[in-house]
């Protein structure tokens, strides 16, 4: 029996008063994910509020299946992990190199330099005033500073994917369970963004009788062609984020040589799939945006499915209650500063009222939140396509650039 078992993963009986373990390996922890993944998209598409909200599916049954797997090692009766390490790696770069990639010259011309220059302002001040407002609550708190800067810029702006980059380094840095609590903050956070993003936009376009041009209307619509994927391209264009994740590495080696900065890997992709759009627009080289994306849909999902069902929250008790005040404190400061501060930056107009949807989207977990709040907003009150193509790929390209610079700076200030 115990050389059937080794095929599935590693077991370790009950011993010195620990429960008994079990480690599957990682085809067996890819197919659990594949699980998340289905169950999700089937839980979203019978939820009404789900999918009103735009929950991400693999966050639904991640949490789900997280939350059973932690009652079942809480209970004693044996503790579940998963072989997910490497392919979150992956998942996680190839990802945030498809985010580079969507970093387009000819979008920020098109879009103007002004709005450009404000959009990237709003990110940097709403990253810094995220980690300012979770470092004061820590004090008042008796929380460690590290772990008050995952529930902050880390989880918020940057989402579970930052989060989880983070949490290994605030660890090392003295930070118990960084990861963990970083990771969980970054799911409440995307649960938080979907649920103000829409309202606060809706609040301004009545408030200010805003209304969309008639005129601007989506490439499709425009067009009249929609899109179909290709598996030559397909092909192509997956074996180009292999190669540029490689390509990746040097410039990920020399951003992380900077002197007291800590970079993620990732930075290192999303850096590469920037520089490799533009020069292969400037160069005349044919490349895929609809392969590319669905690519990166493809990798988002399984990292997320990855990321949520490895959560342990026996590990969040500790904190629970300080972490609850930092992110309603954080989601309050959010609503806040989408109405008085990015809704004036960007304009004052329909397309700023739809970007500050997708600011409070990102601000409090991902590009994908910003994202599905422009297009809830948008559907309802009618489109606006340079918040569409620009907003939601340039400010997370800000976000994804400042905000590990700042964490490291900042966090490196705590370290143990």
């Amino acid at each position: 029996m115990a050389d059937i078992i080794s095929y599935f993963g590693t077991y370790t009986p009950a011993a010195d008063g620990a429960a008994a373990s079990f480690k599957f390996e990682y085809l067996c922890t890819l197919g659990f994910a594949a699980i998340v993944i289905f169950l999700g998209r089937a839980i979203v598409a019978r939820s009404a509020p789900l999918r009103k909200y735009a929950i991400p599916a693999p966050v639904v049954s991640g949490i789900i299946f997280s939350i059973l797997v932690s009652l079942i090692k809480g209970m004693g009766i044996v503790d579940i992990s998963f072989d997910a390490a490497l392919m979150k790696d992956l998942t996680q770069n190839i990802f945030f190199l498809c985010v580079g990639f969507g970093f387009s010259a000819k979008m920020l011309r098109h879009a103007g330099g002004k709005l450009c220059v404000m959009i990237a302002f709003a990110a940097c001040l709403l990253i810094t005033c995220q980690d300012l407002l979770g470092y004061a609550l820590s004090q008042l708190l008796g929380m460690h500073p590290l772990l008050a800067l995952q529930c902050s810029s880390a989880a918020m702006s940057g989402g579970v994917g930052t989060a989880a980059a983070f949490g290994p380094i605030f660890e090392g840095w003295g930070a118990p369970d960084a990861t963990t609590i970083g990771v969980a903050a970054g799911t409440m956070g995307n649960i938080m963004g979907s649920l103000i993003g829409g309202p606060v936009a809706a609040f301004l376009i009545a408030k200010h009788g805003l209304k969309s041009d008639p005129n601007d209307k989506p490439e499709a619509a425009a067009t009249g062609k929609v899109p179909e994927l290709n598996n030559t391209k397909m092909i192509m264009m997956f074996a180009l984020t292999l190669l540029l994740a490689a390509l990746g590495m040097p410039i990920y080696c020399l951003l992380d040589n900077i002197p007291m900065i800590e970079m993620p890997k990732f930075i290192g992709c999303l850096f590469a799939g920037a520089i490799a759009r533009n020069v292969m627009e400037a160069a005349g080289i044919k490349f895929y945006v609809p392969e590319v994306d669905a690519i990166e849909h493809m990798f988002l999902e399984l990292y997320l499915a990855l990321v949520l069902m490895t959560t342990d929250f026996t590990k969040l008790a500790p904190v629970a209650g300080q972490m609850s005040i930092i992110l309603i404190a954080q989601g309050i400061f959010m609503a806040l500063f989408g109405i008085f501060v990015s809704f004036n930056l960007f304009g004052r107009d329909y397309g700023a009222a739809v970007m500050t949807a997708g600011n409070i989207g990102w601000g409090c977990g991902s590009g994908s939140n910003a994202v599905a709040n422009e297009k809830a907003l948008m559907d309802q009150y009618g489109w606006h396509n340079i918040a569409w193509v620009l907003y939601p790929s340039f400010a997370v390209i800000i976000d994804d650039i400042y905000n590990p610079i700042f964490l490291s700076l900042f966090g490196g200030l705590f370290k143990g």
